[in-house]
């Protein structure tokens, strides 16, 4: 089985950082959400991987190379906007051929991996097998009707009133017969092609298609809060190592993993945390579920349950937390307030100062 990682999309959650960088490469405990998606492909016997890029699509290949660091052989395959998951299966033809495939959401992470998912759609065949997860708000998601036997019965893509509280989680196996699926379909009324719509297509023409729900815990990556709590699950498995220097008058507590190259002195570090290579924590205090990326500093500050991106700089901060700091921005401590206030103020304004 051939699989099919979409990694384009424009990311609008996670503005500004997608602004510079693919969501896909945002790092979850030091690691680009991307390669755990691979990772996981791997660990399923997947093989081959077409690799579906939009605007960074050259990052990405520089980091994730031809696949052979994962065990994968990787086709990059350009989309030139981001038309719909229909869409990227469509540009994805000649790559797929006539093997069946699996479909995954590069942004997702699923830390039970695919590999009972691929296991089931090779024992079981069908036009498409779907992943499914009961949610507290279905209408936010792909919806999914499952008779009592797992049969999909129909789709709606983020309905008004839901059927079921089954949403779709971005992984999706399908047979050759979802490319006449994805031919047939017209955009949907935000311009898109829709996955959804192509296998309700398949659904209305009487083929088979499955439903696999877990309870298990899974993630989309989209939004700043999304991002946090991953990498919350991450570090929770975390081994603590020390490769990098730690000082006499530091104090680490936990499981917290320093890379070779970093450097913890006169600071207490408090894990599960990871420190990239090249940091540097000083006289600062480091809370739980915090991962600092490579070339980051951090000095005079305390700060928890938050991620630093690589480079990132905190100096003199009181406190922090819950936060995502970006590549090579700078966090320091806000000058003082000065002894006198000059206004220009419009007619029938009124200006409030504090004492």
């Amino acid at each position: 089985m051939k699989a099919l990682v979409l990694a384009g999309g424009t990311g609008s959650r996670l503005r500004p950082f997608t602004h510079t960088a693919a969501k896909q490469l945002l790092p979850i405990a030091n690691k680009p959400v991307l390669f755990y998606a691979l990772e996981s492909l791997a660990a399923a016997g997947v093989q081959e991987v077409g690799v579906v890029v939009g605007a960074y699509g050259r990052e990405i290949r520089e980091l994730t190379g031809d696949g052979a660091a994962f065990g994968l052989r990787i086709t990059y395959l350009r989309q030139t906007r981001p038309l719909g998951l229909a869409h990227a299966v469509r540009i994805a033809h000649d790559f797929l051929g006539d093997d069946d495939f699996l479909l995954y959401l590069g942004d997702n992470y699923l830390p039970q991996g695919v590999t009972d998912f691929v296991r089931h759609s090779a024992a079981d065949p069908a036009a498409a097998r779907l992943m499914l997860t009961p949610v507290a708000d279905p209408s936010a998601f792909g919806v999914a009707e499952v008779d009592a036997d797992g049969n999909v019965l129909r789709l709606e893509e983020k309905p008004d009133i839901p059927r079921s509280s089954l949403a779709l989680i971005g992984v999706y196996a399908f047979s050759p017969a979802v490319h006449e699926a994805v031919r047939a379909i017209t955009p949907s009324a935000r311009g898109e092609l829709e996955i959804t719509h192509a296998v309700q297509w398949m659904i209305d023409r009487g083929l088979r298609v499955r439903a696999e729900t877990t309870t298990r815990p899974w993630r989309d990556t989209g939004s700043a809060e999304d991002m946090l709590e991953v990498n919350r699950h991450v570090l929770d498995g975390l081994e603590g190592r020390i490769e990098g220097k730690v000082d006499a008058h530091s104090t680490l507590v936990g499981r917290v993993r320093v890379a070779e190259g970093a450097i913890v002195r006169g600071s207490r570090v408090v894990g599960p945390v990871v420190i990239g290579a090249g940091a540097v924590v000083s006289n600062s205090s480091v809370g739980p579920y915090t991962s600092i990326g490579e070339d980051c500093r951090v000095e005079d500050s305390a700060i928890e349950y938050s991620v630093l991106l690589r480079g990132a700089q905190v100096e003199g901060a009181s406190r922090i937390e819950a936060s995502l700091i970006g590549r090579s921005a700078v966090v320091g401590p806000a000058p003082r307030l000065p002894q006198a206030h000059r206004l220009v103020i419009g007619d029938h304004s009124k200006v409030y100062l504090t004492p």
